[in-house]
């Protein structure tokens, strides 16, 4: 069966389902909360994806799933080995493959009726207006702060819907932000962390199965903003603890002095998101890039350099690097004294990210000695010694 089919609950302005797609969604035709005018809502839909990874795998498979009739992904990263422990919308013949050129086969073998746009892009403050105007909404999965905020403010200036999601190795979170009447990202949290005080999940580890619980998580709440007549997680955190198989929740308020969404705003236009988030080209100045070859043949001479690592026990136990001082990224600027400033600092981690903000941390804090910073970390150092890949 073919032929496009209407039922008695028939919408006007919607697109009308085809025969094919009257049985592939029938458990949802099923539900009186979705029935046929819903699933021709979410034909109608358009949603976009922000991050192919963690989060925006299961996210973009079940909106997919649902029938979301437009879906836009939104990445610039290659699919890497590490990436599939959680990331199930790529497979391990995508490895080196653009995420976005993954995500859109896996996403159109799934369901072959919907259209699915990769953006293989940096998401900024130049660009980001101007793509999530093409969208309905914005589902939020990124794992940095300086996006997480563009994200929110651009949602916040186009009056569009933010479905948020965090992860961190046991532990995430999910709401709405944006909506009308609601908070947004900044009412949660005016400032961003000192740079270097979260690890990302490349350094602090995560649970395989974690992201695929809150993705999901953002695809319903997706799902039940377009079908409407549900109650959202709007003014409402959602918190999970894997570990401890426990949900919690918390209410949040919009801010009425947000500088976003308040009553006066202050920001009505995207910012220098590095800038704000303290990782800006000003603040970079005190790091000194050194390779890993580099490195190799600095400490084959002997050169008057000391290799600091401050990954954190488990890390070193996991991968440690001989000959090392260990100064966790926490103890450093209190233990700063115990550097010698004739010597080179080189800052180890396990991608070159934690180790660039040590040297910041010591520069705010007066240390004027030479630190150099171990480019892309342990991982550039065990490709170059052909060891064993870095384990977490």
């Amino acid at each position: 069966m073919s032929a496009e089919a209407s039922g008695p609950d028939a919408v006007g302005g919607l697109p009308q389902l085809t025969g094919e797609e009257i049985s592939r969604y029938s458990r949802h035709l099923l539900l009186a909360e979705v029935g046929l005018t819903g699933q021709r809502k979410l034909k109608a839909a358009s949603v976009l994806v922000v991050g192919t990874g963690g989060l925006g795998a299961p996210l973009a498979l079940y909106l997919a799933a649902a029938g979301v009739g437009r879906i836009g992904l939104v990445d610039f990263d290659f699919v890497e080995a590490s990436n599939l422990q959680r990331q199930i919308i790529h497979g391990t013949k995508d490895i080196d493959r653009p995420k976005v050129s993954s995500a859109q086969d896996r996403l159109k073998g799934l369901n072959p009726d919907i259209e699915v746009v990769p953006h293989n892009l940096r998401l900024s403050g130049k660009n980001a207006e101007k793509l999530f105007a093409k969208y309905d909404i914005i589902a939020d999965g990124t794992d940095n702060y300086p996006t997480r905020y563009l994200v929110n403010d651009v949602c916040v200036f186009l009056k569009k819907p933010n479905v948020y999601a965090s992860i961190f190795q046991f532990e995430g979170q999910a709401t709405i932000f944006g909506a009308p009447g609601g908070p947004c990202y900044r009412c949660l949290y005016p400032s961003p962390p000192p740079p270097g005080l979260v690890p990302s999940c490349g350094e602090g580890g995560v649970m395989g199965v974690l992201p695929g619980i809150l993705g999901s998580i953002q695809a319903a709440e997706v799902i039940k903003l377009i079908v409407g007549g549900a109650e959202t997680l709007v003014g409402r955190l959602l918190l999970f603890d894997a570990w401890a198989m426990r949900f919690n929740e918390l209410t949040i308020e919009r801010d009425p002095d947000c500088p976003v969404c308040g009553q006066n705003p202050t920001i009505t236009e995207p910012i220098d998101y590095e800038d704000f988030c303290g990782l800006g080209e000003k603040t970079q100045e005190a790091a000194e890039p050194i390779a890993a070859g580099q490195l190799k043949d600095r400490l084959d001479k002997g050169d008057r350099l000391q290799v600091i690592d401050i990954r954190e026990p488990h890390e070193r136990t996991l991968y440690p690097f001989p000959g090392a001082k260990v100064v966790p990224f926490g103890q450093l600027v209190r233990r700063m004294e115990e550097f010698n400033p004739e010597n080179d600092l080189v800052f180890i981690c396990k991608i070159g990210q934690r180790s660039l903000f040590a040297i910041r941390a010591l520069a705010r804090a007066g240390y004027r000695g030479r630190m150099l910073n171990l480019q892309d970390g342990l991982a550039a150092w065990a490709k170059l010694i052909g060891g064993p890949e870095v384990p977490y």
